[in-house]
Formats: C-alpha cells, structure tokens, sequence
C-alpha cells in the first residue's frame, strides 16, 4: 500500500512538474536507501542523465514563469508530464508492489499506465488553471503560482518518499482543490 502511494504522489508531482520527480527519485538512489530502483531503471540514477534533467529542469523553471510562454509551455509538456509520471510511478518499484499483486508484476504496462493518468490529470488541471491566472493577474500571478507549484512538485515528491501515509490528504486537498476550481468556472457570476 505505502509503495502505492509513494507511485501516486510522484506522479501527482510530475504532473506540476515533470522533472522535479526524476531529479529527487536519482538522486536519492544515489545518495540513500530511501529509494531503490528496480531492474531496468539504473539509468535514473546515472549522474549524465541527471544531469540533462537538471538542465531540463532549469529551462522549465525559467520558461514556466514567463506568461504566454508557459501556456506554450504547458503545450508541450502534455506528453513530457505523464511521460514523467509513468516512470517514477513505475522506478519506484509501485506498481509491483501494490498489494503485493503479481498480476502488476506480471503486467509492468500497468503502473505506467496509473502513473501517467495520475500526472496528465494533474497536470491538466494546471495547464488549464493557468491562462486564468495569467488574465486575471495581468501576467503578474504566473511567476508566483509557476513558483507555487515548483515548491508544490518538490515537497510532494518528497512527501511521497519519505511520508507516503500523507500523500491520501494530498491527494484529497487537491481533489477539493479541483472541485471547488471547476465549480467556480462552470457558475455563473453573480455580480
């Protein structure tokens, strides 16, 4: 169950940001036995591949913080965040964990599966809330929500890692989150 809600809650954080996740996940496995990656998944934790992250990483925290450009942004990140996702779902060993299932084993496809659905909503919802923030701030809101959810990928891969019982009240604050933004988008408006 904890190795499912680790998977969750770094998809969940690919999906503010596609890096942060793989960042925190190979450097961990490098430095501590907090994570341990499973055959196939060496690659995270090479130092050049991280190194490219980190460089991706950068450009993203820099482009993400522009308004106009993140939607562009946003644009592109539709295949790289649930791409994201699907990985450290999976090079966390997750999907083969959960509930000690061997038909998840067996079927590797399936935790890439919940961990790119799991980012593509969340990342949608963010892609989606963006141009809002961007119009009714003037563009001036972008740097701080884009820093927001920097802080927001970081903290939940972390949490995921290191207190995954917590990654249930973050997943449910954010489906509140998601409720209360839809409903405020599809009422009318009572001026």
């Amino acid at each position: 169950m904890l190795a499912a809600l680790t998977g969750l809650g770094l998809s969940t954080a690919a999906g503010l940001n596609a890096y942060i996740p793989l960042l925190v996940v190979g450097v961990l496995a490098n430095l501590s036995d907090a994570v341990k990656l499973p055959d196939g998944y060496g690659w995270l934790s090479n130092w050049g591949v991280l190194a490219i992250i980190a460089v991706l990483l950068l450009a993203e925290f820099v482009l993400d913080k522009v308004p106009v450009v993140d939607s562009v942004n946003d644009a592109i990140q539709t295949a790289v965040r649930p791409a994201s996702g699907g990985v450290v779902f999976s090079a966390t060993a997750a999907a083969a964990e959960i509930d000690s299932s061997t038909w998840m084993t067996e079927n590797p496809w399936a935790g890439w599966l919940i961990g790119i659905v799991t980012a593509l909503a969340v990342h949608v919802l963010k892609s989606t809330a963006r141009p809002v923030v961007n119009a009714t701030t003037g563009g001036l809101g972008a740097p701080v929500v884009s820093t927001v959810e920097d802080a927001g990928s970081l903290g939940v891969s972390l949490v995921a890692i290191f207190l995954p019982v917590l990654v249930l009240v973050l997943l449910a604050a954010l489906a509140v989150f998601a409720w209360w933004a839809i409903r405020r988008v599809r009422s009318p408006s009572r001026e």
